[in-house]
């Protein structure tokens, strides 16, 4: 857990859920909760146990504490389930002395259900901002294939940045790439998640972290060419024009704004890169 809170990621996730086994889950609770004190670079995130499992409630109440950022909460099915756990993650908050909605709830959905249910789900008036795609729990749900080329998760992918937008919450994370082997694979699963509409993807090793991060950063080009949109669109509108041509192409709103969003994009990278 100390190697993994030094490393160059947004955020750490200590994992209660799948990484460890049924009979050791109420033991290790200790250890994760002792790692909320430790050293740290990246926000530090808890993955705990499905809420409607024996251990959902013992877990928050072990790891909700000055030192948290955020809750991981997989298999997310319905707007029940994660209203009863933001409602408990307010209690909690309160009993240890926290400024309310302070912990961050991430979301995963990973089940035909939790993907029928997402609208209602992101509709529950909850403290979430994002959430997260969980293909390997997904993929066995549905009895599904998961190949190299993930063409197969097309549609979840697309359904769960659709319905993140339609709620006016944050673009979503991808889901993990399992394949530590295959670096080529994790590149082009990023690239299409990038594609989508995700802001970022989940990792399983540090060896991941530096493919993601420079896939799902602006590239120079990219950036240079926003900048040169949005000065020549201000040039434009103050002369009374809301279309140009530029470099041979048409820009106009839409264009501006997906400009726009590249330079908050890294204007927000460069930021956190000056803090380190």
């Amino acid at each position: 857990m100390a190697n993994a809170l030094s490393l160059n990621a947004d955020a750490v996730i200590l994992d209660l859920e799948d990484a460890v086994a049924t009979v050791e889950k109420p033991a290790t609770r200790g250890a994760v909760a002792a790692a909320l004190a430790l050293p740290r670079r990246p926000l530090l995130y808890v993955r705990v146990n499905a809420a409607d499992t024996e251990f959902c409630y013992g877990d928050l109440i072990a790891v909700i504490r000055p030192g948290l950022d955020g809750i991981v909460l997989p298999k997310v099915e319905s707007a029940v389930a994660l209203a009863t756990v933001d409602w408990l993650l307010a209690q909690l908050e309160r009993e240890q002395g926290l400024v309310p909605r302070a912990i961050d709830l991430m979301p995963i959905i990973e089940t035909a259900r939790g993907l029928s249910n997402l609208d209602a789900i992101l509709a529950a008036g909850t403290r979430v901002r994002h959430v997260a795609f969980g293909a390997g729990d997904f993929t066995l749900d549905v009895n599904m294939a998961w190949s190299r080329t993930e063409a197969e998760l097309a549609f979840a992918r697309a359904r769960i940045v659709t319905a993140a937008r339609a709620a006016r919450i944050e673009a979503p994370f991808d889901t993990v790439w399992l394949d530590l082997s295959d670096d080529e694979g994790l590149e082009m699963s990023a690239r299409t998640a990038l594609g989508f509409g995700f802001q970022g993807k989940m990792c399983i090793h540090p060896k991941q972290i530096g493919t993601v991060n420079r896939v799902f950063t602006p590239e120079e080009a990219e950036v240079a060419h926003a900048e040169r949109v949005v000065a020549a669109f201000a040039e434009a509108e103050a002369a009374g024009s809301a279309a140009i041509e530029l470099h041979g192409k048409f820009i106009d709103y839409p264009i501006l704004y997906r400009a726009q969003r590249v330079l908050e994009k890294i204007a927000v990278i460069r930021a956190k890169e000056e803090q380190q």
